[in-house]
């Protein structure tokens, strides 16, 4: 899948071996020639990415309640993780939000792009949606019971800024804390990365 990633993205090598394959995370080692010139086993971990959408409906703003087996209850925007069989990060954001909101949107646009760690090759992708054009009843995985709100832009700017304590929202504060409205959202200049295929 080609995708963009930052600029200062750090990547699995080339060259690395693929020494374990989880359900989620693989595991590669490479030689690295260190500045001595002696060689070392290097290792990284690498994941599906995952999307995280911010979906403007009217003048309210999507917020999920999410309940899985192994984590209780938390609060978060649509996310999920991009499948083999997705052609785009963005056609896996679509997927996600239909599948746990039950909305399709006509405008979408990338705002960010985050590495949460450098020894893992995973990438979180934030994008900003509006312009609802249809809703139909949420497919939810059997590990997942959701109970979808619609808020106004302030408490969710609020609860970025502070997030509680079973809460995601706070990995969006970069995007809220400059905004002062949901136009201000819509407004976020297109995220600007390297192309890369992966």
């Amino acid at each position: 899948m080609k995708k963009l990633v930052p600029d200062d993205a750090v990547l699995v090598p080339e060259e690395a071996t693929l020494v374990f394959s989880g359900i989620i995370y693989s595991v590669y080692q490479w030689q690295q020639t260190l500045f001595d010139n002696s060689k070392t086993t290097f290792e990284m971990l690498k994941r599906p990415d995952t999307v995280a959408t911010i979906c403007i409906v009217d003048d309210k703003i999507l917020v999920l309640e999410e309940e899985q087996p192994h984590s209780g209850v938390r609060t978060s925007f649509p996310t999920g993780r991009v499948d083999t069989s997705d052609e785009s990060t963005l056609t896996a954001a679509k997927r996600e939000v239909l599948e746990e909101t039950g909305y399709s949107f006509n405008s979408w646009k990338l705002i960010g792009i985050e590495q949460p760690h450098t020894k893992i090759e995973w990438f979180i992708y934030t994008y900003v949606a509006w312009g609802a054009s249809n809703q139909t009843t949420p497919h939810l995985d059997a590990g997942e019971k959701i109970e979808l709100k619609q808020l106004p832009f302030e408490t969710v700017k609020q609860w970025s800024l502070k997030p509680h304590k079973n809460s995601y929202m706070g990995e969006s504060s970069a995007y809220f804390e400059p905004s002062k409205s949901i136009d201000d959202l819509q407004k976020i200049a297109e995220f600007q990365g390297q192309s890369v295929d992966r």
